[in-house]
């Protein structure tokens, strides 16, 4: 079952916001997109990260989940040097103690040049 939401920005390739299989929901890569005009939020990786994670919790509501059922995610940032503002804005979006399993990676290039990107999977 695709899962899609106007709250999220579109997908701006051949890829779902979200495909659901069984009770296991994996979203797609979700950058700071604004969600009605596909415009890159924010400057620094602060507001960037509070953007990302605003379509990832957008998409997890749409799909009838919350964050707490979020059980994995992959996070590449285009710099290891944002680690710790990113993380500290990541854990904002997770109940205390409840946090998903996680990746960290720094790659070269993101889309749009953007400095972070988050998928997820959420499974209940």
């Amino acid at each position: 079952m695709i899962i899609s939401t106007e709250n999220a920005p579109k997908a701006i390739g051949p890829y779902s916001q979200a495909r659901k299989v069984g009770s296991t929901i994996y979203i797609s890569g979700c950058c700071p997109f604004h969600h009605q005009n596909g415009s890159i939020v924010g400057e620094d990786i602060v507001e960037q990260a509070h953007q990302v994670m605003k379509n990832l919790k957008a998409i997890v509501i749409a799909a009838g989940y919350s964050m707490d059922d979020v059980v994995k995610t992959t996070c590449f940032i285009s710099d290891m040097a944002n680690f710790v503002p990113f993380n500290e804005t990541y854990q904002s979006y997770f109940n205390e103690g409840i946090y998903p399993a996680r990746s960290c990676v720094e790659v070269s290039r993101l889309p749009k040049d953007v400095l972070i990107e988050v998928e997820a999977v959420v499974s209940k």
